[in-house]
């Protein structure tokens, strides 16, 4: 078996230590920093690398870490595997996509226990689950943006085996995996990267230190090692898609940017295989070149997560103005009116939240509307929130189902979020289990420390290191079988099916999309082709007058509402939302 590894910093040598005995390396003769040997292993065999005489280090792209970051590696066979399912050839313009996280999707929090529940997904009618992410990270419990072994899988979750039949199993359902992927950073703890090369650079600053060397010397193997690892994912786990975490914290100042470099490797990844593959970036830029062609001149990641939306909605459901809302709290129905229509609510106009002008518009007429993503709820937005709430525990049902009457029949690609589809009552709080009790009790002090700063008393903020902040946070399934639960599901499954049998809840014509709203009275409808979707946010009924010829007829009502008369007009109950037909 071929053994390398690059470790420019190795000054004399390198020795490669396998099952308890020394090999050591030789130099490659044709790439500067590499080291090479070629030695008997199997499937399971334990290994790492000593760089001139010092401790034996895990792999830099190891495929497995049975004891945790700080351990030994494992030689992992791939082909080993037997695939029963064929990938579906499934495409972003009619997905419905459900963000997961292992940990918390069952009280299990493991990858076998989650693809026995996958089929509960499929009959909702998820095109695909994206998992939020998996590498390795010290202890058991996490979100898993502090991974530190960006190629292997999480062992308390299962490893690398259970993730391939939970790809399996999901596809038997006629379902696609898209994966979670950190590209910014690397977590504090069991990063072992900066002893073999220059992983990291100081000519750029991050929220999390020094900046992954997308630019520096040395950037060029870097580069080649997350882009190696991304499509990793896809060809080894059979994967369908990539969401880049934070897009917008990778500092990189070259003319070919690493973003651009992976797009292209995975679009000629997907036409080696014969199925799509995609990519979807978390921005905060509003920058509609993110997803532009390359060929146009723009980055050519396929579709990006739209905050924008998220934020309006989250405004004009529960009239929060702090922070990044406050930009949006001002007329939050003509933001959210915006959004729909032009993607975008920063398009170059002035941020009050930032200090300055942010955004740039959406060419509706040349960009399909599948290039963005609309969302309620995420990780993020429920996580980073001091009791981690989710919008059920201050929202009605009827203002539940007008959030999801948005999302699902808006123009942009829907993501809900794990238990968001029966309006699930527990919290989503932020969890660790650092196992190096000096960040331990940074990240403690640093979290509680940040909310009290916005009026929170640090006894209410939960302690992120305690086992039971990972157990409230688990998902309770028996909530689903009893009101109010059990009709917001179901009312999630009927605007779904709606959705997969419309042609026109996926048409990709922004520009076809046209609004109208009342801010005081705080209604809100929009058209796409023959359709009609309506939503009423206030408490009292809505006269909202529709334009139309009065042949009007409802497709699904949350309330009871009779179809338009002769006028024009919709009289929608309050806290309510339709969808109609004039065709």
């Amino acid at each position: 078996m071929l053994f390398e590894v690059w470790a420019p910093n190795a000054r004399d040598r390198v020795t490669l230590e396998l099952n308890g005995s020394a090999h050591p390396l030789e130099r490659d003769a044709e790439r500067d920093g590499w080291w090479t040997g070629v030695v008997p292993a199997e499937d399971g065999d334990r290994y790492g690398f000593s760089l001139d005489g010092g401790h034996v280090l895990p792999d830099p792209c190891s495929r497995r870490q049975p004891d945790g970051p700080d351990g030994l590696s494992a030689v992992v066979d791939h082909s080993a595997y037997a695939w029963r399912n064929e990938s579906p050839k499934l495409r972003l313009r009619s997905s419905v996509l459900y963000e997961l996280h292992l940990g918390t999707f069952t009280p299990e929090g493991t990858l076998d226990a989650a693809a026995a529940r996958l089929g509960e997904l499929a009959g909702l009618g998820v095109t695909h689950v994206e998992l939020m992410p998996l590498c390795p990270f010290p202890g058991v419990r996490g979100w898993g943006y502090d991974g530190v072994a960006p190629w292997a899988v999480h062992e308390p979750y299962g490893g690398p085996e259970a993730l391939k039949r939970f790809v399996d199993a999901a596809h038997g359902l006629g379902m696609g995996v898209v994966l979670d992927v950190v590209h910014n950073h690397l977590g504090p703890d069991g990063n072992h990267l900066p002893f073999f090369g220059p992983y990291f650079t100081e000519t750029h600053h991050t929220p999390w230190g020094a900046a992954v060397n997308l630019d520096a010397p040395g950037s060029d193997e870097v580069r080649a090692y997350f882009r190696g690892s991304a499509l990793a994912w896809l060809r080894d786990y059979r994967i369908d898609g990539l969401r880049l975490d934070a897009v917008h914290a990778l500092a990189d100042t070259r003319a070919l940017t690493f973003l651009e470099e992976l797009s292209a490797a995975v679009d000629e990844l997907a036409g080696e295989q014969g199925r799509p593959h995609f990519l979807i970036a978390e921005s905060d830029l509003a920058d509609p070149r993110t997803t532009a062609p390359r060929a146009l001149g723009g980055i050519g990641i396929h579709a990006q997560w739209n905050d924008d939306f998220h934020h309006s909605l989250h405004t004009a459901l529960t009239g929060e103005s702090q922070g990044y809302y406050a930009d949006f709290a001002r007329a939050p129905m003509a933001a959210l009116a915006k959004t729909l229509t032009h993607v975008f609510f920063h398009d170059g106009t002035y941020s009050a939240f930032r200090g300055r002008r942010h955004g740039r518009p959406v060419d509706r007429e040349r960009t399909p509307a599948h290039r963005f993503l609309g969302y309620a709820q995420t990780h993020d937005q429920i996580g980073n929130r001091a009791l981690g709430d989710r919008l059920s525990a201050s929202l009605s049902p009827g203002l539940l189902a007008c959030a999801a009457t948005l999302v699902l029949t808006g123009p942009s690609v829907p993501m809900l979020f794990m238990g968001e589809e029966w309006g699930a009552t527990t919290p989503w709080q932020y969890f660790t289990d650092h196992t190096d009790p000096e960040l331990a009790e940074a990240v403690r002090r640093g979290r509680r420390r940040e909310f009290a700063e916005h009026g929170w008393d640090e006894n209410e903020v939960p302690d992120p290191q305690e086992a039971a902040t990972r157990d409230r946070s688990v998902l309770d399934r028996a909530e689903r079988e009893r009101d109010p639960h059990k009709r917001l599901l179901a009312w999630y499954r009927q605007l779904i099916a709606l959705r997969r049998t419309l042609p026109d809840l996926t048409d990709p014509d922004l520009a076809g999309v046209k609004a109208a709203f009342d801010e005081e009275a705080r209604w809100l409808v929009f058209r796409r082709g023959v359709l009609r979707v309506a939503v009423n946010l206030g408490k009292e009924p809505a006269v909202i007058p529709l334009g139309s010829n009065g042949r009007d007829q409802v497709l699904a009502a949350w309330e009871p509402v009779d179809s338009p008369s002769g006028d024009g007009v919709l009289r929608l109950p309050g806290e309510s939302a339709v969808v109609l037909t004039d065709g």
